[in-house]
């Protein structure tokens, strides 16, 4: 493998306006690729923007929700890629057949590299759960997909650290949410929309334990712990009602961030990932340490009722 260059973007989302949404990743990959990116990443379901679906009846989602890779937003992204020459993955909703899925999707040129559709999805009863993971090559290096709360459920990382993933990547659409948490809550409407005058007010908002603080907690230790490097991306501003911290970063397996985007707006940032530090990583010789005959009889034991609790009011 030789060292790969990975873009992480954030943006302001428009409920239902893929145009729109599509556009400014359109910018944010020309943005990305003047920084000499060789893959580009964007946020959970960004094409149609996610939040506001809690609230949707099913026609609503559907009428969004597209086949992959036939559909518009799919091809939208492959004309992308082949512009710009540079890889892209992105999230939108899926249409099989009866079923909508969030999925993720990476393209390269007019080649579907990989679909993952989440595991753990929420955030309407109309939006089925996947149930397998994914991993697949780019540029060398073996990578994978675990959409937002799926990286909150520890083994999932490992089962893909454990599948070969050098680079996880990792969607969402996260914090500043009325959690059980000190220090959690939203942050208010008037604050982004007074950003330019009042900025401090707002960073500090966005890097205390609403954002950045509670980010810390956890992604580095899906990094360090796995030996991967993370890539999470996080829309920024208003996303429906509520207001997004952003903090697209990149985390690389010793669990430190390389690249991580502060910007109070659209912004994107390029971490370089190196297979030395994949060597090194204290986390895979962790793995090599394990075993599993220790853990057959948990690993193995059924959960014929899974609950999927993100402690996120979906009535708000």
């Amino acid at each position: 493998m030789t060292p790969i260059r990975i873009a992480a973007a954030q943006f302001e989302t428009r409920n239902g306006d893929k145009e729109y949404n599509l556009d400014a990743m359109e910018r944010l990959v020309k943005q990305a690729v003047g920084l000499k990116a060789d893959v580009v990443s964007f946020h959970e379901v960004c094409v149609p923007a996610y939040s506001f679906m809690r609230h949707a009846e099913r026609d609503t989602i559907e009428a969004l929700a597209e086949p992959v890779p036939e559909g518009p937003s799919t091809r939208r992204l492959k004309d992308m890629s082949s512009r710009f020459d540079v890889p892209i993955l992105a999230g939108l909703v899926e249409r099989d057949g009866e079923r909508l899925y969030n999925t993720y999707v990476c393209v390269d040129g007019d080649r579907l590299v990989a679909k993952f559709r989440k595991l753990h999805a929420f955030i309407s009863p109309h939006i089925s759960c996947g149930n397998e993971y994914v991993t697949f090559d780019l540029k060398g290096w073996r990578c994978s997909i675990l959409i937002c709360y799926d990286n909150n459920l520890a083994c999932n990382v490992q089962a893909v650290a454990e599948l070969g993933a050098d680079i996880l990547f990792m969607p969402h659409v996260t914090c500043c949410l009325e959690w059980p948490i000190p220090g959690s809550g939203l942050v208010s409407r008037e604050l982004w929309e007074n950003r330019d005058a009042d900025p401090v007010s707002l960073r500090q908002e966005f890097q205390g334990p609403k954002g950045r603080e509670w980010l810390m907690k956890w992604v580095p230790a899906r990094a360090y712990d796995n030996g991967l490097y993370a890539v999470f991306t996080n829309p920024v501003g208003l996303d429906d009602d509520q207001v997004r911290n952003g903090n697209a970063m990149i985390v690389d397996p010793n669990g430190d961030v390389i690249a991580e985007c502060n910007t109070l707006g659209d912004g994107v940032v390029v971490g370089c990932c190196t297979p030395a530090k994949l060597e090194t990583a204290m986390g895979r010789k962790h793995l090599a340490a394990r075993r599993p005959e220790l853990y057959r009889h948990i690993l193995g034991r059924p959960n014929d009722n899974p609950v999927i609790d993100p402690s996120w009011d979906l009535e708000k």
